[in-house]
């Protein structure tokens, strides 16, 4: 019996236990490969705010083209 055991012991450590460890970091892997739900959150207020940056400098290039013409010019 106690042969048997350390047969089936050396079979676990060399055969089982490496395949259940590489699946479990595989496994962990792949949860944290997308973005948290925090991460979104941040993502989108980010989007956002570039997106209101920008209109603001398209109305400031409208008002600058209306007031002075030739200041694309002068850069």
């Amino acid at each position: 019996m106690g042969f048997f055991a350390f047969v089936i012991g050396v079979l676990f450590m060399v055969v089982v236990a490496p395949v259940w460890i590489v699946f479990h970091y595989i496994t962990q892997w792949r949860a944290q490969r997308g973005l948290s739900a925090q991460d979104e959150q941040l993502l989108a207020e980010l989007w956002e705010i570039a997106n209101r940056l920008e209109g603001r400098i398209h109305a400031l290039e409208r008002v600058l083209d209306s007031e002075a013409p030739q200041w694309r010019n002068k850069i």
